[in-house]
């Protein structure tokens, strides 16, 4: 029994899981690499590097495999064009957008044979997305970790985003298990987007402190914060996280003007930053509710055949 690939406009992964773009420099070539060559579509997160950066991991990730690679940029950071087009450039199968919508990407794509792939929460949005060109189109729910656009789960937006368009629909938010997978496709969707599983993978750039957070959380350490972005953000409980709780900021020591707009709380570019090269006491730690069911450090190809095991058996279990 197999589990049924996961087509993209012209381009065709062997599986349907997405492993989820995550910034900044989690998801980087190492990650997106191996899980493109597992079967899946890998996914290097762009928010939070120069266009050069972006450009040499696309390369190395090129390098690396024959298997399908995106590039997830925020429409929010204010060189979402020149990182887009440094993508585009070097070879990116599909570009993956969320944290607001641009028209002009659709064309940028369409222009180069790239398939464009928004983040969705509403019907609405997906329509227009379809309208646009997208070939895709990812529906986030409240689940999922980093920034949110939506308080509903996807169990619920999944039926209304699918009666909305024709194009594949990927399911994202605290999918964690083989079993997840499979109520996302029995329930309509053509892929999965994971993100939080592939922190706890050995391809990941993320400090093993990082990892170690996810291996230990529970679901009471799960936890909404606040973001300069004007978006709430879901992220494992901290130092950091409890003083934010209180409305208490640090003060931002210069002004990198990543995003387009910010309401400068705080630096969110250095909490990331100081998270992902090991403090994760003073750093911001995204993650998703699925993080409280991560309890092992793995090769990304080894998360995959584990996935596929438990899809599998949750098939045979429905077949008996």
């Amino acid at each position: 029994m197999e589990m049924p690939r996961l087509v993209i406009g012209t381009r065709t992964a062997r599986l349907p899981i997405v492993q989820g773009g995550m910034a900044v420099r989690i998801s980087l070539s190492p990650l997106a690499s191996a899980v493109a060559q597992a079967g899946g579509v890998g996914v290097i997160a762009g928010s939070g590097l120069t266009p050069e950066e972006l450009g040499a991991e696309v390369r190395a990730a090129r390098a690396a495999t024959d298997g399908v690679i995106g590039v997830n940029i925020m429409v929010a950071v204010r060189i979402f064009k020149d990182l887009v087009h440094a993508a585009i450039s070097e070879g990116a199968d599909i570009i993956i957008a969320g944290a607001g919508f641009s028209r002009d990407v659709f064309g940028w794509c369409k222009d180069a044979g790239v398939e464009m792939v928004p983040i969705v929460g509403s019907a609405r949005v997906a329509r227009l997305s379809e309208k646009f060109g997208a070939s895709a189109v990812i529906v986030e729910g409240v689940d999922a970790g980093g920034h949110l656009g939506t308080d509903r789960h996807v169990d619920d937006l999944l039926p209304e985003i699918l009666d909305a368009v024709e194009i594949p629909v990927i399911a994202a938010g605290g999918i964690c298990t083989g079993a997840d997978i499979k109520r996302m496709l029995d329930a309509g969707a053509s892929g999965v987007q994971m993100g939080s599983r592939f922190v706890a993978t050995t391809e990941c750039s993320a400090a093993d402190s990082f990892k170690a957070m996810y291996v230990a959380a529970t679901d009471d350490d799960i936890v909404l914060t606040t973001s300069p972005v004007g978006l709430p953000g879901r992220a494992i409980r901290n130092p950091l996280t409890e003083r934010h709780a209180r409305g208490d900021y640090e003060r931002i020591e210069r002004c990198r003007a990543c995003l387009k707009e910010c309401g400068k709380e705080y630096c969110i570019m250095d909490a990331l930053i100081r998270s992902q090269t090991g403090d994760v006491t003073t750093g911001l730690v995204f993650a998703g509710t699925s993080a409280a069911r991560v309890h092992d450090v793995l090769p990304a190809a080894e998360v995959i055949d584990r996935l596929v095991a438990e899809w599998q058996a949750a098939e045979e279990g429905a077949a008996r």
